[in-house]
């Protein structure tokens, strides 16, 4: 079957990982990578297929309503994985009106464009929402999120994705649109932008500076290999039921200092150090404010329904990624130039 697929947020960590496995798994699909190129959105995770003849990269920004129209109609679009989001909670809590411009206002950009587009004919149409399981709140009693548990979101950020999945799910009351939505646990693996806990931790110790760890480091999340979050969002836009939700996680809890610990060992083995030698960088910093305790995912109804399921053990799963990175010194001085030193002076110095 031949699909024009648009993927926003495609230059960026998640949606990188999956333009690729589309482009490559689907030859018949024409895949349409839209992505802002700002800060986080960088070309060149996806150098090996930007030439593939069902390749195409746009550069548009999801706020832009109309231009989400004009591509939509130019490139007869029936499908859309919609990824393109402000994703950090310290910028949110700096700068809230960022998140609701691009992760509210920009998402009912695209379902308008959508609505406009299938008007005449919904059927076999698509509309894929990826969120996160941070709107659900924090699970300090224990327990697990499941796609059924109320919202509650405790940051800017989280609101805003929050806001984001009740309008999709409108649209498809409202004016049928085909939508599904999945809520993930928190990604990891090559290509992610060094502001997120574990590739900050690696570029940290490569150049000897501070590990920054909010509060004690006894904040809980469940971890997610992102190449196995591209094989869930590929089963959940190809199988997942319309109008159904379904949470994405790793079974996969760590307390943030015993990453911290982990990635420290690692490094100080695969540089050649002497063991201890990173774990001296930690540095406690106040903590972030309304930072919820706990995040875990229940997978079981993707498992169940959509025969999905992690595939590598964590400790696996970094070890991969830190070899990444140290293959890829040259990527992550590039992401760490200019605005981003900025910002990490204002954040964490």
């Amino acid at each position: 079957m031949k699909r024009n697929v648009l993927i926003t947020g495609g230059a960026g960590f998640i949606g990188s990982h999956v333009v690729r496995r589309f482009v490559e798994r689907y030859p018949d699909y024409t895949i349409y990578n839209l992505d802002a190129l700002t800060y986080a959105g960088n070309l060149r995770n996806l150098e090996d297929i930007e030439s593939a003849r069902n390749y195409q990269f746009i550069k548009a920004d999801i706020r832009d309503g109309e231009a989400m129209l004009n591509i939509m109609q130019e490139n007869k679009i029936d499908s859309v994985i919609h990824l393109a989001a402000e994703s950090h909670v310290d910028r949110s809590i700096s700068n809230p009106m960022a998140f609701v411009e691009t992760n509210v206002i920009g998402t009912v950009n695209l379902l308008n464009a959508a609505k406009t587009v299938w008007r005449e004919q919904m059927e076999g149409k698509r509309f894929y929402h990826v969120s996160t399981d941070e709107v659900y709140g924090s699970l300090d009693d224990g327990g697990f999120f499941l796609e059924t548990t109320p919202y509650d979101p405790q940051s800017p950020y989280s609101a805003s994705k929050a806001s984001s999945d009740h309008f999709v799910r409108a649209y498809r009351n409202t004016y049928g649109l085909p939508v599904v939505i999945s809520n993930c646990s928190n990604n990891y693996g090559p290509n992610q932008f060094p502001e997120k806990l574990i590739p900050l931790v690696i570029n940290n110790i490569l150049n000897n500076k501070a590990l920054p760890v909010y509060g004690k480091g006894e904040n809980i999340r469940d971890w997610l290999f992102v190449v196995d979050h591209a094989r869930a969002i590929d089963d959940v836009f190809h199988k997942g039921a319309d109008g159904e939700t379904y949470n994405i996680g790793g079974f996969n809890e760590w307390k943030n200092i015993d990453i911290v610990h982990l990635v420290c060992a690692i490094m100080d083995k695969k540089l050649g150090r002497p063991e201890g030698t990173s774990q001296k960088l930690i540095t406690y910093v106040t903590d972030r404010a309304g930072h919820d305790l706990r995040y875990a995912i229940d997978a079981n109804k993707i498992m169940k329904e959509l025969g999905w399921e992690p595939s590598l053990q964590f400790e696996e799963g970094i070890d991969q990624t830190i070899d990444w990175y140290l293959a890829n010194k040259e990527w992550m001085d590039e992401v760490t130039s200019g605005a981003y030193q900025e910002y990490y002076r204002e954040h964490y110095q």
